[in-house]
């Protein structure tokens, strides 16, 4: 588990959870009810993270550094959440086969939902600061065209494919975990461009929202972990999970030969992949435009550089 914390760097928790499903499916092991919500809890406060991440760093690539101030403000307080709960702020290595390592703190889920009531406001602000911004726009609509069928010849995921036009969110399209017992909507944006997926990202962090504020008011009690050997030694047999990271379609490919360590493994990277349709999007573009086209891939290099 460790070594996934250092795949994607600023979505640990996302890396964490694709890794124990896939050990999970292959051993046939169950997870217990309350180990199910916090790993859904914990993973949509990553991906508002690394969204919040994104966009302070993106604006600061085209020279907002207000918004870059603003986002990292409310970073801070999802890694306050993350600390409290693992002692961690960057790599938690949390997850667990079977379920969490711990159980939340007494004062979390008075925290989290803290925390969503000072968060909701402040988006209205963001759009104030670049959504709305004439500068902003200018910068990414039009530039960076990703046409549908090059994303999906490429196999882009996540924002990447979702901004250009294909409603594909493995959350929805093929549940794991609890996902699908949660309302949400899947953002998409016929623009192709730059400023779609700047748009899809920005809804994204709303939704993200709405399933942390289901997860919390059907938090149960109960156990955190599973009755697992202290050793791993899933059957011989092989697995394929795939889960949606805030990059796109993270997958687990994992060979047992019976010992407690993997005969293969595999690591489908999301930003990877979508990395390689760069060379289409900045095709006639300018330089100065080629900063914002890379800044809208949202890669992270521990997951490039693998």
């Amino acid at each position: 588990v460790p070594y996934t914390d250092r795949l994607d760097y600023l979505a640990s928790m996302s890396m964490n959870f694709g890794y124990v499903v896939a050990v999970e499916r292959l051993m046939g092991q169950k997870v217990p009810e309350r180990a199910e919500h916090m790993r859904v809890i914990l993973a949509e406060l990553q991906r508002i993270a690394s969204h919040l991440l994104w966009l302070g760093t993106f604006g600061l690539d085209l020279g907002n550094f207000t918004i870059f101030i603003y986002c990292f403000r409310e970073r801070e307080m999802v890694l306050d959440l993350f600390e409290s709960v693992s002692g961690q702020r960057l790599n938690y290595a949390f997850y667990r086969v079977g379920g969490m390592a711990l159980d939340f703190p007494d004062s979390f889920v008075s925290d989290c939902r803290a925390f969503l009531e000072w968060f909701k406001p402040r988006l209205p602000e963001y759009d104030a600061l670049v959504t709305d911004n004439v500068l902003f726009q200018k910068r990414t609509q039009g530039i960076g065209i990703l046409p549908r069928q090059t994303a999906i010849d490429y196999a882009a995921s996540g924002p990447m494919l979702r901004g250009s036009g294909v409603r594909w969110d493995l959350r929805r399209n093929d549940p794991y975990s609890i996902y699908d017992r949660f309302e949400f909507e899947v953002p998409c944006d016929q623009g192709e461009d730059t400023w779609a997926r700047f748009l899809v990202r920005r809804r994204e962090m709303e939704e993200s929202i709405r399933i942390l504020e289901q997860a919390l008011d059907q938090l149960p009690a109960g156990e955190v972990m599973a009755k697992v050997p202290k050793t791993i030694k899933p059957p011989p047999g092989q697995a394929y999970v795939r889960t949606e990271s805030p990059r796109g379609e993270l997958g687990f490919y994992i060979v047992s030969d019976g010992t407690p360590k993997p005969y293969r493994y595999k690591v489908r990277s999301p930003a990877f992949v979508n990395l390689s349709v760069l060379p289409e999007m900045v095709r006639g573009a300018l330089v100065a435009d080629i900063v914002a086209i890379l800044g809208s891939v949202d890669i992270v290099l521990g997951e490039v550089d693998r």
